[in-house]
Formats: structure tokens, C-alpha cells, sequence
């Protein structure tokens, strides 16, 4: 069968790049992988006299650290630095990649290639993609709901796409490689790496992979009326692996997932590498909490919910940053499906090779769902209207073999692409996250020492103080002009991975795994991520960045809107062997794009 020799699997002895493997290479397992654990840890810590499991770092071996400052950032809420940027700065959309420059790609969070190549067989000339008109819209079911039929049919239309010629662009596994090309490294973009993960990219570009995957299946079973599904991880009866993934006779599995998360195990949307000890109940409240958190609460503006700005010149000098959806739930998703037995956690679990696994679409076509119900929650949540995020392009095959440019202004709107969700209920939308101390602090927010007196400090051990607010009691009118942000000065070595959760008015006998409550604000969590090639120059320093974190409802929900000092308490739950807050600030800051 031709899918056979198509296969791709990590092949780490590999030197050089091959236009298409001709053989399956095979991803070794560990069969003494962990299982499934009941607390959270890491494995690198060591316990201090407070019984918190932490890292012992120090400034030598971070300045010894080879580390590659566009590691992947994942957090509930925050923007890093995107503000900053000068919106009259010289800039251009990013235009789309030179295919006959692709080069090696990189497998993420390491310093290993990608030991194939994930660039795109070179098919006739590049013409402009022109949506064409549609009279009805196809609907994407959730993939709880799907019936017999559709299933068959969808089991088919993959079945098809995995047996075309190895070196098709329609083939499943070059459609695979089409995720590994953009975002593992395999473009350039103003001299550097080109991943669409940290910036406003993310979502219009996925959702144009998504398009002409959908149409390259619509194509192979002749009918124009099927959609992907989407996985409905948002609403509790989704918040299970779908099970028509499940079957391990069809061509919707994939072998390289976590063994553990199969047959109705309850998933965790902030899922860090362990899983939850807490009852089903607490593990779906938190996960409508982290719902509301990142669709709501820390997604009022554009460029939060989108990224940071990215141009044909690079970064803007507030550097990357991710979405708040990128960050958590999408990343955690994608976590917690890879298997941890292989060595990269493939294949979900890893940028590079997350599209071999037939589950990525279904995914990604609810985080494409996201997108849309993003901009129905009122405010100031909009499409971008800056020309270089509109006028900037991507290149993709359709269904015909064709390659085409297609830009993002071209797909704000998922009706003009053809396509609708089944509505299924979004219980977070109205989820409450409710006061849950019921006790006086420790220490009252003027008695708390404040930011100036405990940072810098490392983050060995859960830490507290008081921030001074620029303005209390502020009107409706001032809210809707100026979102209130907790900024979070973080120097740390980004070759581990780290996690930490943010609180308000809490102290250190919070309650660490309720992130339900209003006192929850946010979660870092950092994936470490080095490139072959850095580790000289800039590369030794640590990497600083600034997080931040909306509050203007937090401190609403508390009752604390006329304190003119917040409490704010950091609790480690994963740490690197350097994690350093070096200051905290409260700005006001003008909510546009």
C-alpha cells in the first residue's frame, strides 16, 4: 500500500535531510516512561525547608546556559511586551515564504533536526488564491456528536489522502510537513527561524491549513458538503479524548499518544506533564475557569487574545508573544495528547511532527472556533485592522495541486470561507469564578511587604507582597478607556521548563490546585526551546521578558477596586534551575491594536 512508504516518524540518526523518506523510520519508545502520577512535580527539584519542591539555582549556572531566546511561552492571559511596539516604525506584511529557500527544520524544545525534509514538493508556478462563493455552509460537527455515517465517510476521505503518491502535496504526510515547515524553522523571516506560533499569525494561518485540508478531503470523496470536526474540549461532555479517534483499526489513529489519557480519562486545559490529582468535578470547574480566563478576563484587547505583532521585519521591540488561547488551552491540548514514551513527546506532543496525528485537525478546527466566539463576547474584542497583519500572505496547495498565495484579510470571516460549527453549549461564557478565602490574610495589603522590599527573589518558594496601584475607584468610563495590567519583570533560563500560577489577595496558605476561584489570575508556564546553531553570543544570557496580565475584573470580582496596594502571591508548581521575578508594576494601558 502506498501509505506505507510514506509514513514520517522521528529518525533522530539522520544527518541530512531527504526530499521524502522512503522507508519508516521509527520513533524509539521508553517503555519505563512515567505513568500516570497523582501530584504534581518535578523531577529536578529538590524539597526546601518549606516543604516545596523547588530547584536550587544560582547566577553561575545560568550565565552558563546556551539559550535560545524564542522559546515557546505559555501562560493563562498576558502579553509580553506587544504594547510596546511603534506603530509608525517602517515596517511590511510578511510576505509569503520562498519555498526554494526551505531548509532544515528543527525538532522543538531541542537541538535536534527534523531528520526529513518538511518542505513542499514544487508543483508549476504560484498563482493568488480567490475564494470562491458558496450558497450554503457546510457544518463542522463536534466530534462527540457524529454519526456512523459521517464517520465512515471521514475514516475514507483520510484513508484516500494517506494512500496518494508519496510526493503529492495532498498526501497526508505532506500536509503534515506543511505545520513542521512554518513552524519549525524551516522558512526564514528577516534572518531568523519562521514559527507562526508567537504572534498574530497563530490563528489566520491555521485556519487557512485547515481550509485546504478540509477541501483536499472534500475533493477525494467527491462531496463538497463534508467538514472537519472540531473537538469540543471547551463544554464538559468534549473534555475526553473523542473516541472516534480511538479505534485502533482506522485510519484515524495514531499510535504515538499517552497511552494513559485514552478511554474516557478526564483531561486537565492546563495540563503541565502530570496529572491532577483532584476529583472530576474540581478538574472541569478548573477547566471552565480557564475558559473564561483566557476567552474573557485576559483577552479584552486584540492583541492579547492574538499575539504579538509580527512584520516581514521581524519582531517588534516588545519581541514575541503569545495569544492567550495559544498558550493555554492550545498548547496544554497538544501536551497532553503526545506520548511521553518517545522522545520528543510525539506526535501531538511536539510542533514538528503534531499534524501526522489525525487528531491535530479536529483540534485545531476548535481553536479556529474559538477564534469566532472570541468576537461575539462585546468589548473591544475585534479583528486587527493593521495593513501588515491583513496584507500578510502564506502559501499552501489546494486540491487541485495548485499553489496558491492566500492573505489574512482574506479569512476574518469563517462564513466567507464556506463553513459553520454546530452549536454546541459554552458553559464558560457564563461560569463565575467565585471568593473562595474565607479568612483574613496574613497580613493586610499595607503590612505586606511590597514589591521594592522582596524582589528580585527567586522563585523557590511561593512568594507574596503588596503592589501600589496608579489609580482606585476608577469609573466605567476610565475601564473602558484603560485596562488595568499586572506587569511581571521574569529572568529565568528558558531550557527547562517552568510554571507558576498567580494570585490576588491570597497569601501562602492558598489552596494550589482550585484555580476556580476569583483570586486566580493566571499561569506561566515556559516549554523549553533551543535551536541548533544558538548557544553563542547572545545566546549565554538568561532570557527577560515582561508578562502581562489584565486585572480590571479580578479586582471587580474581589471587592478590592478602592485599595490603593494589591497582594499579589506567585506559587511555583514547576521550576527550571532558574526562575527570577525581578519587579512588579501596575500600568494603565490603552486598549487598541
Amino acid at each position: 500500500m502506498a501509505s506505507i512508504s510514506c509514513i514520517i516518524t522521528t529518525n533522530l540518526s539522520s544527518s541530512f535531510p531527504r526530499p521524502f523518506p522512503r522507508k519508516h523510520p521509527k520513533i524509539s519508545l521508553n517503555s519505563n516512561a512515567p505513568k500516570r502520577h497523582n501530584t504534581i512535580s518535578c523531577a529536578s527539584s529538590s524539597s526546601n525547608e518549606d516543604g516545596h519542591k523547588n530547584p536550587l539555582p544560582s547566577s553561575e549556572n545560568i550565565s552558563d546556559r546556551k539559550i535560545d531566546r524564542r522559546n515557546v511561552l505559555l501562560g493563562l492571559g498576558g502579553l509580553y511586551g506587544a504594547y510596546t511596539f511603534d506603530p509608525f516604525a517602517l515596517a511590511a506584511p510578511v510576505p509569503a515564504p520562498d519555498v526554494t529557500k526551505c531548509s532544515r527544520a528543527t525538532i522543538s524544545f531541542s537541538v535536534d533536526n527534523v531528520p526529513y525534509s518538511c518542505c513542499p514538493p514544487l508543483y508549476g508556478t504560484i498563482s493568488d488564491y480567490e475564494v470562491p462563493s458558496f450558497t450554503r455552509l457546510n457544518v463542522r460537527p463536534a466530534a462527540h456528536k457524529v454519526s456512523k455515517s459521517y464517520i465512515k465517510k471521514y475514516e475514507a476521505a483520510i484513508k484516500k489522502m494517506k494512500e496518494l503518491p508519496c510526493d503529492d502535496p495532498r498526501n497526508f504526510y505532506q500536509q503534515a510537513n506543511v505545520h513542521c515547515a512554518y513552524c519549525n524553522g524551516a522558512y526564514q523571516l528577516a534572518g531568523q527561524p519562521y514559527d507562526v506560533h508567537s504572534s498574530w499569525l497563530f490563528f489566520p494561518f491555521h485556519r487557512w491549513y485547515l481550509y485546504f485540508f478540509e477541501r483536499i478531503l472534500q475533493s477525494l470523496i467527491n462531496d463538497p458538503t463534508f467538514a472537519l470536526p472540531y473537538w469540543n474540549w471547551d463544554n464538559p461532555p468534549g473534555m475526553y479524548f473523542p473516541d472516534i479517534f480511538d479505534d485502533k483499526s482506522s485510519p484515524l489513529y495514531d499510535e504515538f499518544r499517552n497511552a494513559d489519557h485514552r478511554g474516557g480519562y478526564l483531561m486537565d486545559l492546563a495540563y503541565a506533564g502530570q496529572d491532577l490529582a483532584a476529583e472530576p468535578k474540581q478538574i472541569v470547574n478548573n477547566n471552565l475557569a480557564i475558559m473564561y480566563r483566557q476567552m474573557v478576563t485576559n483577552a479584552p484587547c486584540p492583541l492579547l487574545f492574538f499575539g504579538a505583532p509580527l512584520r516581514a521585519d521581524g519582531y517588534g521591540p516588545g519581541g514575541f508573544a503569545n495569544g492567550t488561547i495559544v498558550s493555554v488551552p492550545h498548547n496544554s491540548v497538544h501536551r497532553w495528547v503526545g506520548d511521553p514514551r518517545t522522545s520528543h513527546n510525539e506526535d501531538m506532543g511536539n510542533f514538528y511532527s503534531a499534524a501526522k496525528d489525525p487528531v491535530f485537525y479536529c483540534h485545531h478546527s476548535n481553536v479556529d472556533r474559538m477564534w469566532t466566539i472570541w468576537k461575539t463576547l462585546g468589548g473591544k474584542r475585534m479583528d486587527i485592522a493593521d495593513p501588515d497583519y491583513l496584507n500578510s500572505e502564506f502559501l499552501f496547495y489546494d486540491e487541485n495541486k495548485n499553489l496558491v498565495k492566500v492573505k489574512i484579510g482574506d479569512c476574518l470571516d469563517n462564513e466567507k470561507l464556506g463553513y459553520t460549527f454546530q452549536d454546541m453549549p459554552t458553559p464558560w461564557k457564563k461560569f463565575k469564578l467565585t471568593r473562595k478565602r474565607t479568612k483574613l490574610l496574613i497580613k493586610s495589603a499595607k503590612s505586606t511587604p511590597s514589591t521594592e522590599t522582596v524582589l528580585p527573589a527567586t522563585l523557590t518558594k511561593i512568594l507574596t507582597f503588596s503592589v501600589a496601584r496608579p489609580a482606585t475607584s476608577r469609573t466605567e468610563a476610565d475601564k473602558e478607556d484603560m485596562e488595568e495590567l499586572l506587569n511581571l519583570g521574569l529572568e529565568y533560563d528558558d531550557t527547562k521548563y517552568i510554571r507558576f500560577d498567580v494570585f490576588l489577595n491570597e497569601d501562602e496558605d492558598v489552596i494550589l490546585f482550585e484555580l476556580d476561584r476569583a483570586e486566580f489570575v493566571s499561569s506561566f508556564a515556559n516549554l523549553p526551546h533551543v535551536h541548533e546553531g544558538h548557544g553563542e553570543g547572545e545566546g549565554d544570557a538568561p532570557t527577560t521578558t515582561t508578562w502581562r496580565l489584565p486585572i480590571t475584573e479580578v479586582l471587580e470580582n474581589l471587592g478590592i477596586e478602592g485599595e490603593d496596594t494589591v497582594v499579589v502571591t506567585l506559587v511555583p508548581k514547576c521550576e527550571g534551575e532558574f526562575m527570577n521575578i525581578t519587579k512588579a508594576e501596575i500600568e494603565l494601558v490603552n486598549c487598541v491594536d
